[in-house]
C-alpha cells in the first residue's frame, strides 16, 4: 500500500485491495472525481444552458494518491530520486500494468492553507466523512 499522505479519503480499503488482486496488475491507483473549486457552466452560443455550483467533477477522473502495489513495482522504480508520477506510472500505463479502483464517496486533498482550513472546518464540527469511526 501506498500513499502520498496530503489526502484523505474514505476508501473501502478491503474493496481496493480485493479489487487489486482480482485484476493482478503490479499497480492499483484509486481514481477520484476532484471537488470543483468553481462553478461550472454549459454554453449552447452563448446562452447558459447549465450552471452547478462548485459540485463534484462528473467528468474528469484524476490520482487520488492511494494505491496497492506489489513486489514489482521495485522494477520500475531507480532509486529514491525517481518520481512515481513520472517514470514509473507512465512506464505501468503503457505496459498495461495499472488499474484504475474508481471511488465515488469523499476525497480532497490538503495541498494548500484553503484546503486545510475547509478540512479542519469539517472535523471541528464533526462533519470528518474521511473518519471511520
Amino acid at each position: 500500500m501506498m500513499t502520498y499522505g496530503d489526502g484523505l479519503s474514505n476508501i473501502n480499503i478491503e474493496k481496493l485491495v480485493k479489487f487489486h488482486l482480482k485484476h493482478k496488475k503490479i499497480a492499483t491507483m484509486t481514481a477520484v472525481r476532484p471537488p470543483v473549486r468553481f462553478g461550472e457552466i454549459e454554453l449552447n452560443n452563448n446562452q447558459v444552458s447549465s450552471f452547478k455550483e462548485k459540485n463534484q467533477s462528473s467528468k474528469n477522473w484524476i490520482n487520488g494518491g492511494f494505491f496497492v502495489l506489489n513486489y514489482k513495482i521495485f522494477n520500475f522504480i531507480k532509486n529514491d530520486k525517481t518520481i512515481f508520477e513520472k517514470k514509473p506510472i507512465i512506464n505501468l500505463t503503457k505496459k498495461k500494468q495499472i488499474y484504475a479502483f474508481k471511488h465515488y464517496k469523499f476525497w480532497q486533498c490538503m495541498d494548500t492553507l484553503r484546503d486545510k482550513i475547509f478540512l479542519s472546518s469539517k472535523w471541528n464540527c464533526g462533519q470528518a466523512l474521511w473518519k471511520i469511526w
